[in-house]
């Protein structure tokens, strides 16, 4: 996308919302300088653009099979933040990136009504991360952490709701930036399985307060 373009297009209030928390974030960790709005901006606009093109075209009525991905693209601004801003940079790290397997995993708008998956599954609307990462971290937490499984099953929730907003935010908000890049940079070094060992080491770590509030 050229830079009149950009100023064109319009983002949706979703992401306009998600630009501001990156921007802030940023500055806040001293990473972005005063334009990085617009930097940031302009990486969105483009991944759109180039990921269209490996979209197909579905009619349903399910929000999140509209044309726009539904949520905010939270990996490309968290590679946009570990190229401190640079959005060229940004753009060629994504462009190479996409290429790779464990980029269906860890950047959830790249298959979005992607050709890359077959029909029906794009008509579920569900996506791969849900139905593969979470999925076995499910099936891990059985055997790993049998404390934990349960106490999900009595809370009515299930382990795999939270492992998507994890894995879809990277962490955001969850875990401070150093460890949100050493969760990006081992996934991607070793392999999309071990976004589910991250999930079960959490758990791990929570399980004391997990059990805790059970009980309460």
């Amino acid at each position: 996308a050229m830079e009149i373009d950009v100023k064109k297009e319009s983002l949706s209030s979703m992401q306009q919302l998600g630009v501001e928390m990156t921007v802030r974030y940023g500055k806040y960790l001293n990473l972005l300088k005063e334009d990085a709005e617009n930097g940031l901006c302009f990486v969105l606009v483009n991944c759109e653009k180039f990921l269209k093109q490996q979209q197909r075209t579905v009619v349903s009525s399910l929000c999140c099979l509209q044309e726009r991905y539904a949520g905010y693209d939270w990996f490309a601004s968290s590679i946009f933040l570990i190229m401190s801003g640079d959005r060229d940079r940004t753009l060629a790290f994504l462009q190479q990136f996409s290429r790779l397997l464990v980029s269906a995993f860890l950047w959830l708008p790249r298959l979005h009504l992607s050709i890359h998956l077959p029909v029906t599954t794009v008509e579920y609307g569900i996506h791969p991360v849900y139905f593969c990462s979470a999925h076995h971290v499910e099936m891990l937490l059985k055997a790993e952490l049998p404390l934990v499984c349960s106490a999900f099953h009595m809370s009515g929730f299930t382990p795999s709701q939270i492992c998507l907003q994890w894995m879809t935010q990277c962490f955001w908000n969850y875990m401070d930036w150093s460890e949100i890049c050493h969760y990006i940079a081992i996934c991607i070094l070793l392999g999309p399985d071990y976004q589910i060992y991250m999930c079960i080491s959490v758990f791990r770590h929570l399980q004391q307060d997990i059990l805790k509030h059970t009980e309460a």
